[in-house]
Order: C-alpha cells, then structure tokens, then sequence
C-alpha cells in the first residue's frame, strides 16, 4: 500500500500544469516541423510566383504571401529546422564551454578558480547580444559566426552557475565521505558531482534555447546571420520590414514562430527547475 501511494505521489509531482502542457505541444510541433516539415509543409519554400505576391491569409495560403509570391506558411514551417539547428548548435557550444569553466574553477586550485572567475565576470560584464555582435565584427557576418558568437556570449552566465553547482556538491558530505574512503578524485567527479550538475546543465540546456532562438534571430534580422531569401524566422522578419505597414502578415507569423518556440522553452525550462528545487 506504501508503495502504491508513493508511486501516486510520485505522477502527482510530476503532472504538467496547463501551461507546460500547452508548451510540450508546441515544442512537439516545432519538432516534427523542423525533423518532416513536409508532413506539415509539403511545398517549396524557395518557390517564387509573381502572380501570387502579396495575398492576404487565405485558404489556399494559411499565412499570406511574401512580395515574390512565396507562401509564408510554407516558409516559416521549413524555417523551423533551420532556426531550431542554429539554436541548438549555439546552445551547446554555450553549455560545453560553461561546463569546460565551470568545472576547472569548482574543481581546481585557488589561483585556477580565481583567474576563471575573473575572466567570467568581466565577460559577464558586456552584455550578451553585444558580445556576439563584437565577436561577429571580428569574424565576420554569416550563419556560422552568429551561431558560435551565441553561444559564447551565453557561455559566462552559464559558466556562474555550473561554478555554484560545482563547488555546492563537492562540499557535500556524501563526497566528503567517498573521500575518506579513499576513492580516487576522478571516480568521485564521476560518480557524485557529475551525476548531480546534469539535472543543472539539462534546465540551462531547457532556458537557453529559446535565449538562443531569440538571439540568433535577431542577428539574422541585422543581416549578420542567414540572410533572404533564406527560410529562417530572423531572415523572413528582415524582409517583411519594409512591407509591415501594409503586409503585415509578412512579419506577424515569423515572429509569432520566434515568441511561440522561446516561450514554450522557457516554461518546460521553468518547470523542470522548479521540480528539481521541491526535490531537493
């Protein structure tokens, strides 16, 4: 009986609320979109007709048509797998590199954790959008420099709290009781701390998505990104600009695909934190 009211209490702890519900669904959909956009979007998103340019939402184009005729619907359905990928690739190089800091200064010497935190916080310091736009000065614009200088402009924000993970389970007393069974430095960082920072990293992981969604679209709407006619939410934003007065379709569901995939994120992101601190 015991174990049946735990594993009740146990779903009941884990139940979504309505609005990560909502969220799941919208991150399942951008997924199918972004891994079979043709089940969803079975037509080219390149596909120019001029006898079509400028048609309102309609039945036969859900979400208008851009100035050379491309069906938007289409566009920003086949934008998903590209704007996801970037996303998702700058999440990483952000969250590997936060890692990389974060464990050398929870881990290591005090003059190792010293000149690491001070290189975070004075990268901390600038803010993030600005530190890629100055990386991307340097390297020069493109999908590949915007991605990287996400990621490494999220990585100092990252590298803190892995930091804070770091130093908080090795102080532990579970570790500090490895340690006085004589096990070896590597099998603890292994066995104890890594398995505990994982649910951090995950949640980060979660949020810094659609940080990243956000980001690596508004590079592209400065043009320091994907550029049009290329089928990415940022790119499609920049090129309906000049048309929102008067086409305002052009820019209202790009962008709602950008606020949709951020804030769906940022919920499911927000929920897994909130369950890993009552578990606590």
């Amino acid at each position: 009986m015991s174990r049946l009211r735990s594993a009740v209490a146990r779903v009941t702890v884990f139940r979504p609320t309505v609005a990560e519900a909502i969220a799941g669904l919208v991150l399942l959909l951008l997924l199918v979109a972004a891994l079979w956009p043709n089940l969803l979007a079975p037509g080219d998103p390149l596909a120019v007709s001029r006898t079509d340019a400028f048609q309102p939402p309609s039945l036969a184009h859900l979400f208008g048509t851009d100035e050379s005729g491309r069906d938007i619907y289409t566009r920003v359905i086949h934008g998903a797998a590209e704007s996801l990928r970037i996303g998702v690739l700058a999440t990483a190089i952000g969250i590997g590199l936060a890692t990389v800091l974060g464990f050398a200064a929870g881990l290591g010497p005090r003059w190792l954790d010293f000149g690491t935190t001070r290189l975070v916080e004075v990268l901390f310091a600038f803010p993030g959008l600005l530190l890629a736009l100055l990386f991307i000065v340097v390297t020069g614009p493109g999908v590949l420099s915007s991605t990287i200088a996400v990621g490494l402009a999220t990585a100092p924000g990252y590298a803190r709290i892995i930091r804070s993970q770091v130093r908080r389970t090795a102080s532990a007393e579970f570790v500090e009781a490895a340690r006085v069974l004589g096990r070896g430095r590597l099998w603890i960082v292994v066995r104890h701390i890594l398995p505990n920072v994982t649910a951090a990293l995950f949640v980060l992981a979660t949020l810094g998505l659609g940080q990243a969604v956000i980001w690596v679209s508004s590079l592209s709407y400065l043009g320091l990104g994907a550029v049009p006619p290329a089928a990415e939410w940022g790119a499609m934003l920049a090129a309906g600009r000049t048309y929102i007065a008067n086409f305002w379709w052009m820019t209202f569901f790009p962008g709602l695909a950008i606020v949709a995939g951020a804030a769906a994120a940022t919920v499911i992101g927000r929920g897994i934190q909130k369950r890993n601190r009552s578990a606590l």
